[in-house]
Formats: structure tokens, C-alpha cells, sequence
């Protein structure tokens, strides 16, 4: 039994939606995997706000139909594909697709748009091996930390150094 015309007309309206809040997608071919292995793929990317949908590419093109940022997804509409949209911390979610990968071995990344541009497989690898944003604040806020430190010390030994200099000259100056 194939969709109504209002089912197709509410999974585009959907889609649109998702894609008007995602800073980024990445196409999957997903060919060969599992119901199961489909679900733990969309458990992992909750962590990361990102969201796992398989629908038809006629869909999906109806859906960026018009859309400047998302145009140049449609070169990337072939065969069968799932699209994982992030809202949120993008490496963590191409981290997550990356191990699921990595795993079950039967999931290959067909290519991904950021930013309107259109990611290469060394692109989206190089965006999975950055920190995640955590690890990221907790490095600027050591280096940030690493300098009040220098700053106090410094200040510290001003009085310091000026109070053993007097010592000093008192000391040179009774003998």
C-alpha cells in the first residue's frame, strides 16, 4: 500500500522543519543494516541533538526544493539513503556515526553539508576527530587559568622582591 498524497505532503512539511533547526547533515547509505542497528544509530546521536531519518530521495528534494543552504544536498539523492540532521554539538554526532561505522562495518558516509558547503570524506573525518565543545572549554579555561596564575605570581613578587632587596640593603648597610 503506498503513502497518501497528505502523508507525503507531512513527512516534506517535517523534514522541513528539521532541516530549518540542523546545522549540518550527513547522508548514509544504509544498505544492509538492521532495524535494530538503525535504532541504536538514532540512540546515539540523542546524546549529540542529532536526528537519523530514512526517506525516499523524491522526498528529501521536495523538501530542500527552494532552500539555498540545503540545495546542494540533492547531488548526494541516490540510491538508498538515511539522513542524520544535527542541531547541535556536530562533531559529537559525526563521532557517533563514525563509531556506529566503525561497529557494525555495513554503513558507509555518502557525504554531509555544513554551512551551505559540501563536506568531503576528509572533511567530515577531520570534523569527528575534533575535541568535543567540553573538552574544548576545559582547555581555554586552564590556558585562561595559567595566566591569572602568572599575573598573581608576578604581581606577588613585585612586594616579594622589593622586601628582600631592602633586607639586604639593611643587612650590607649595618656591617
Amino acid at each position: 500500500m503506498g503513502r497518501t498524497l497528505e502523508s507525503k505532503q507531512q513527512i516534506v512539511e517535517e523534514l522541513k522543519q528539521l532541516l530549518g533547526e540542523a546545522e549540518m547533515a550527513l547522508v548514509l547509505d544504509y544498505q544492509g543494516l538492521s532495524i535494530k542497528e538503525m535504532s541504536d544509530l538514532r540512540t546515539r546521536l540523542q546524546a549529540s541533538n542529532g536526528v537519523c531519518k530514512v526517506t525516499k530521495n523524491t522526498l528529501m528534494r521536495r523538501a530542500i526544493d527552494g532552500d539555498s543552504a540545503w540545495s546542494d544536498l540533492d547531488s548526494l539523492l541516490s540510491g538508498t539513503n538515511a539522513f542524520v540532521l544535527v542541531k547541535g554539538d556536530v562533531g559529537g554526532a559525526v563521532k557517533a556515526v563514525q563509531a556506529f561505522q566503525k561497529e557494525t562495518k555495513k554503513s558507509e558516509t555518502k557525504g554531509g553539508l555544513f554551512e551551505g558547503k559540501l563536506l568531503s570524506q576528509a572533511e567530515i573525518k577531520a570534523i569527528g576527530d575534533l575535541p568535543s565543545k567540553e573538552v574544548l572549554m576545559a582547555q581555554i579555561a586552564g590556558a585562561v587559568n595559567a595566566v591569572a596564575t602568572k599575573v598573581a605570581v608576578g604581581i606577588n613578587e613585585v612586594p616579594s622582591g622589593l622586601a628582600r632587596a631592602l633586607k639586604q640593603h639593611a643587612e650590607s648597610g649595618d656591617s
